[in-house]
Parts: structure tokens; C-alpha cells; sequence
């Protein structure tokens, strides 16, 4: 029997380690998939270390566990009931998965069903721990089995490491779309230079928005993403303004406000930063949190009423939209030359793991070569 080498996680906080498992079969509607790269999220060490005490709710597979959320990589093997993926398809696999059976699932909602289950990760619901089951390992593998219905093709112009930062871009594609973001339209993105920001940013300009504002803390890292666009992007440091994040983003927008905001504070951030940033609406704007901002807001009823605003949440993105990202960066209109790849084999994950929160931020893309 075929082996492979798999990272896994035997004790809470412990380092991964490196197991030699059987390769697994596809189901009927499956494929198999040699891993060529997985990205490591920012909040993998969290992950790893506090999620059961921080979030009892949202289960992690049982251990010992394989963890790995963003894999892209090349068709091995499909099931005997796969008709259009071919053992040689280069594809990026979407982590996020439903149950397939509740009523959202049924009505091609899947990202509501109540058992949403990030596979190599963490799951959202009920239903998880059977989800892993069927799924267990993530991309931190030699190999993975995926529903077909959760690959996107890869051409030839996207490379195995760009794909692996789709889990974070797709998130920001999400909220642009649910925001109205496009031609005609400015948005602020709070926390523009972290890796959800940043996607949220790159996306923006691929979309065709006028303008992009953007809050931050080190002006540095600030000044990096204005150089992506310094015709339509704006910048300001929360910890050096001579103003309000509102009071700017008016005088940019000649007192009308923004169209859109994109929250995308990461965990411990005050929620006063969150509404900072949603004051900027104007008047039947739209505001998106795909964020991982966790305090309670204080959120004034009338001051939503009252500037006929719309506030939604964001968790994920779907097959098509990662379609979508693809043939941008095939098209050129998604330019992610600006990410800094930095690479580690599978030997070294746990050095890997170790430097997330390097201090480029959003720049800088952890990829595990297995």
C-alpha cells in the first residue's frame, strides 16, 4: 500500500510531527489530490495552542490531527462517479464544506449550513467531528482526498503558492461582492496591511473600485500597500491621526462617505476600532465584518436606522468565487506579485509555524511544500 507523510497534531500545543499513514482512497465523488503547497494562516498558532479553551464550540478534529486549511496541488486519482476533473488538473481545494443535506445546503447555500466544517482546521457546528471523519487530512499532507464540487481549476498563469493564499482572498472576495464593491465605488478596509486587508485591498483594485482607504497601525506597513496603487489608494495610521477615521475618509470622498467598509481586525482588537471604521458609511452604505474582531460592539440602533446602513457578516466564499479569483489572476487583473513567498518543506512546519507574525503581515505567505 502507497504510504505518505502527514503532519500532525498528537497533544494541544504540542509540536506537529510527522507521520507515515496509508495514502487514502477517493469515495465515488471524490479526488485525490498530491498537495504542492499549503498556506499557513495567521491563525493556525491559535489553532494549535488556545482553540479549545477560546472556542469549545467550534470542535478541531479528534486527535491525533491533521491540520492544513489552504491546499493546492495536482489530481492523482478521482472517483468512478467524477465526470469533468482529470488525474492531472492543477487545482486549489476549498477547505470550507457543509453538511450536503440540511435545508441551506439543499437550497446551494452551503457556507450557512449550521455544520460548516473547515477541513484541515476546525468546524462550526454538530455535525463536524463526522465531517472530519470523512475528511481528516489537511494540507499539511503528501496527499488529500476532496469533494469534487470543492476544487478550482488553476490555469496555468497561477502558481501552486498563489493559490494557497485563496482561503484569506476568497474571505475578502466574499465581502467586497456582498458589499457592492466595484466601478463607482470607494471602500475603507480596516486593517488594510494584515493578510485579510491586504487581500481585501488587491481584490478591490482588481474589481474596478475608484478608491480604497485603509486603516492601519504602523505607517510602514501602510505606506507598502498605498505603493500597490498610489493613485487610489489612501492610507492613516490609527496611532498617529490628527483625526477621526470618519472625519477622513469625508474629506476624501468630498463629505459623502465611503460606499463600503471591510472590517478585517484580527482577535483582541477593541471594538471601538470596528465602529470607528463603520462611521465612515455613507448614507445606504454597505459594511461587511469577515474579521476575527470577537468583543461585543456597541452598536446604536438609530445610527443604522438612521443612515439606512446595512451591517453583514462574512465567514467564507464559494466554489465560483474562487473561480472567479483564478481567472482574474489568469486575466491579470489580480496582481499578487506583491505577496513574499516564504517557503518551508514539511520537515520544517513547526519553524514554520513558529514564524507566522513575522512583521511583514499581510505580505508575507507562509507555504508548507510537502
Amino acid at each position: 500500500m502507497k504510504s505518505m507523510r502527514v503532519a500532525r497534531m498528537h497533544k494541544i500545543g504540542a509540536p506537529l510531527q510527522i507521520d507515515t499513514l496509508p495514502v487514502p482512497e477517493p469515495g465515488p465523488t471524490d479526488v485525490l489530490v498530491q498537495v504542492k503547497a499549503c498556506n499557513l494562516v495567521p491563525n493556525l498558532k491559535n489553532v494549535l495552542t488556545h482553540w479549545p479553551q477560546w472556542h469549545p464550540e467550534m470542535p478541531l478534529p479528534e486527535l491525533p490531527a491533521s491540520f492544513g486549511l489552504d491546499a493546492a496541488g495536482i489530481v492523482e486519482a478521482v472517483g468512478n462517479q467524477v465526470l469533468s476533473i482529470r488525474p492531472g488538473d492543477r487545482v486549489y481545494v476549498i477547505a470550507g464544506m457543509g453538511c450536503g443535506s440540511c435545508r441551506s445546503c439543499r437550497c446551494g447555500d452551503m457556507i450557512s449550513c449550521r455544520s460548516f466544517t473547515y477541513r484541515g482546521y476546525f468546524g462550526r457546528g454538530p455535525l463536524a467531528r463526522k465531517l472530519f471523519t470523512h475528511y481528516p487530512y489537511g494540507g499539511l499532507s503528501e496527499y488529500l482526498t476532496a469533494p469534487q464540487a470543492l476544487l478550482v481549476k488553476l490555469p496555468e498563469r497561477v502558481s501552486f503558492e498563489d493559490a494557497s493564499r485563496f482561503g484569506y482572498l476568497g474571505t475578502s472576495y466574499s465581502a467586497l461582492r456582498k458589499a457592492g464593491v466595484g466601478p463607482a465605488r470607494t471602500v475603507l478596509v480596516n486593517a488594510i496591511g494584515g493578510t485579510l486587508g491586504l487581500g481585501a485591498a488587491m481584490l478591490a483594485l482588481a474589481m474596478g473600485a475608484t478608491k480604497i482607504l485603509g486603516t492601519g497601525r504602523r505607517q510602514a506597513l501602510l505606506d507598502r500597500v498605498k505603493a500597490l496603487a498610489p493613485d487610489r489608494i489612501e492610507v492613516m495610521s490609527v496611532l498617529d491621526a490628527k483625526q477621526s477615521i470618519k472625519d477622513w475618509a469625508l474629506g476624501l470622498t468630498e463629505g459623502e462617505g465611503v460606499d463600503a467598509v471591510i472590517d478585517a481586525l484580527p482577535p483582541q482588537s477593541p471594538p471601538t476600532a470596528t465602529m470607528e471604521g463603520l462611521r465612515a458609511l455613507r448614507v445606504g452604505g454597505s459594511a461587511v465584518l469577515p474579521g476575527g474582531m470577537t468583543d461585543a460592539l456597541t452598536l446604536d440602533p438609530y445610527w443604522l436606522t438612521d443612515t439606512n446602513a446595512r451591517l453583514m457578516g462574512s465567514r467564507w466564499f464559494a466554489t465560483t468565487e474562487g473561480e472567479d479569483m483564478a481567472q482574474m489572476i489568469a486575466a491579470g487583473t489580480l496582481d499578487l506579485s506583491a505577496l513574499e513567498h516564504r517557503r518551508y518543506p514539511l520537515d520544517k512546519v513547526n519553524d514554520a509555524v513558529a514564524a507566522l507574525g513575522d512583521g511583514n503581515a499581510g505580505f508575507s505567505n507562509f507555504v508548507v511544500l510537502p
